[in-house]
């Protein structure tokens, strides 16, 4: 009896220490809460001009600045921000329809995300007719698909595969929001798949990601987009599912390199292992989105990790001006093999890519 009364006393004691530790991602000072920052940086996001890729089509930043606006409405309950956002979409299935993205590369194709959330949330069936095409041709190879592109298909992986780190959040993300609203296993399985291949290739020893395998330079929100994709297949694939060992060994090993790679801001540099460089951060939202949601997920040690990303997070948000724009943003970057051109790369403000990841966070904070 005696030792029963004790093991009770050991959980209930282990459960308030857990408790504990996630209150560090409660009860932030006034202007630094999820509620707050938030309202801000979504409110700003109607009233944005659109950021189209090559000029042509919604781009991927603004499709996830988008999806964090959604988010953060839905979390909150905020119907005068879902209208404003759905209203703002409305226009693409009318006069902007000339700006939905075709399907040909994986910085396009994610943009299925978008109405697949709006569905999500509304269960307006137009938003999942106009999502699902852009899951399903991402493993639907085109004749007009190069001999390399095609090689991938053979092999069951997605001909858009690339092997640069920036695929593992644009494929699971439609592909993971695919499989939510459709309940089909094929989503989860084939992206699964696509992203142990991707571990394999990249992650190297100490956790983190080279740029591609040409390219050995561990690019901030490069490494971020691993992060952040790693958490989101996390949060989908069940417990049993074969690949969840694996691509929980590659997040967990990358998040423990991340403490070692900390600033002194508590954020994360443009190269991640240059003390030299610049604060980024675009990268370090999306690492701070999967910290906050390996600690509130039980993933993450809460002691360790809770402290870190509320020290990440106050320091954030101290890069986001009075006109709701975040700083420090790194341009759109491709692969190169000189750690000079990412030192180079131009610091934006308010550039999307670094937008849509705070609300990312904010999400984090505010899911249950």
């Amino acid at each position: 009896m005696i030792k029963k009364i004790l093991a009770a006393i050991i959980v209930v004691l282990s459960f308030q220490c857990i408790s504990a530790q996630k209150s560090a991602l409660k009860n932030f000072p006034q202007g630094y809460t999820a509620e707050e920052v938030g309202r801000r940086m979504a409110y700003r996001f109607v009233t944005e001009k659109h950021n189209l890729h090559l000029g042509k089509w919604i781009g991927y930043p603004e499709t996830f600045y988008w999806n964090g606006s959604i988010r953060y409405a839905h979390l909150t309950g905020d119907k005068s921000l879902m209208n404003l956002l759905q209203r703002r979409f409305e226009h693409l299935f009318n006069d902007e329809s000339a700006l939905l993205p075709i399907m040909n590369h994986v910085d396009v194709n994610m943009f299925g995300s978008l109405p697949l959330w709006l569905y999500e949330v509304t269960g307006d069936n137009r938003y999942k007719d106009l999502g699902m095409p852009y899951a399903d041709s991402q493993w639907e190879c085109p004749e007009s698909a190069s001999e390399k592109q095609k090689a991938w298909a053979n092999q069951g992986y997605s001909w858009q595969t690339r092997l640069w780190i920036d695929d593992m959040y644009m494929i699971p993300v439609v592909q993971t929001q695919a499989y939510k609203v459709t309940g089909d296993m094929k989503y989860l399985d084939r992206t699964a798949n696509e992203m142990v291949k991707y571990l394999d290739e990249l992650q190297r020893p100490n956790g983190l990601f080279y740029h591609a395998p040409d390219v050995p330079f561990y690019w901030s929100r490069g490494n971020g987009w691993m992060a952040a994709g790693m958490t989101e297949m996390l949060k989908n694939l069940p417990r049993k599912h074969p690949a969840r060992e694996r691509i929980m060994k590659g997040y967990l090993t990358m998040m423990n390199s991340l403490l070692e790679y900390r600033n002194n801001e508590g954020l994360w540099n443009q190269l991640l292992d240059e003390p030299e460089f610049w604060t980024e951060t675009s990268g370090s939202a999306m690492f701070l989105y999967a910290m906050i949601n390996g600690v509130k997920r039980g993933w993450l040690d809460a002691k360790t990790y809770g402290p870190v990303a509320r020290k990440g997070w106050l320091a954030l948000v101290d890069y986001i001006n009075e006109r709701n724009q975040i700083d420090n943003v790194c341009e759109g970057t491709n692969k190169k093999n000189s750690k000079q051109y990412y030192y180079d790369r131009r610091r934006h403000i308010g550039d999307y890519h670094g937008q849509g990841p705070v609300l990312w966070c904010v999400a984090a904070l505010l899911e249950k």
